[in-house]
This record gives C-alpha cells, sequence and structure tokens, in this order.
C-alpha cells in the first residue's frame, strides 16, 4: 500500500467515526503532535479513546481538499465538521510499512479579515 493510500484508508476510516478502526492504520507507538498546544499523543490507543471522548454536536465528518505527498510523506487539508463545528485541519504525516508513524496537525483558527486590507483582497 502507498503512502497515499494510506492517509486515504485512514481519513476514511475517520469519517465512520470508528476511531478504533482508524487508529489500525497508525503504528502501535504512533506520535501526534499539536503545536498550538503543545500536546503529543503518544499510541494508537491514547489516539483512539482521545477522538472517541472528543466533545460533538453530531457525527465527525471528514472532507479531503487537497493530498499532496512526496515518498513516506502526505500533507492533507481537510475540513472537519460535526454538524455546528467545522475547522480545517492541516495534517503532515508520515507513513511507514503502509502504517502511519507520525503525524504533526495543525488546526487554524477563522477570523475576519481586517477593514484595512479590502482595496486589494477578495473575499470567498
Amino acid at each position: 500500500m502507498t503512502p497515499t493510500e494510506t492517509i486515504k484508508n485512514f481519513w476514511s476510516a475517520m469519517n465512520t467515526n470508528d476511531f478504533a478502526a482508524a487508529a489500525e492504520c497508525l503504528s502501535p507507538d504512533f506520535v501526534l503532535l499539536w503545536p498550538q498546544s503543545r500536546e503529543r499523543i503518544v499510541g494508537r490507543d491514547n489516539f483512539a479513546a482521545l477522538n472517541s471522548a472528543y466533545p460533538a454536536n453530531g457525527l465527525w465528518k471528514f472532507t479531503i481538499n487537497s493530498l499532496l505527498a512526496d515518498g513516506n510523506k502526505v500533507v492533507t487539508d481537510t475540513t472537519v465538521t460535526d454538524g455546528v463545528v467545522t475547522a480545517r485541519a492541516i495534517t503532515f504525516s508520515t507513513v511507514v510499512n503502509g502504517l502511519i508513524t507520525e503525524q504533526t496537525e495543525y488546526w487554524p483558527d477563522e477570523y475576519d479579515a481586517p477593514a484595512w486590507r479590502t482595496q486589494w483582497v477578495q473575499r470567498y
């Protein structure tokens, strides 16, 4: 299985909300870094437990907006929503022997564009 296929399988499993199944795409010693909150999740079991316990308003839906791969490195831009809250995750993954060994994930917060730059930009 290619790294791209592994990542697509991971996001597909995440979309089922069966986080134990998604964790099967991870190596047993998987490490996930969330730099903005300075948190490290170690191990596929902790990953599955954390996602299962995460507060939500409904089932989580994951949509890959873009995916770039180079060797065993894969980057995804994914929209995540529970039907009420919508966010985007930029995820840098390393895949070894068909399993994700490491991810660094950025969750950028949306904000209103400042008025001072309206003459140079288009809103979308």
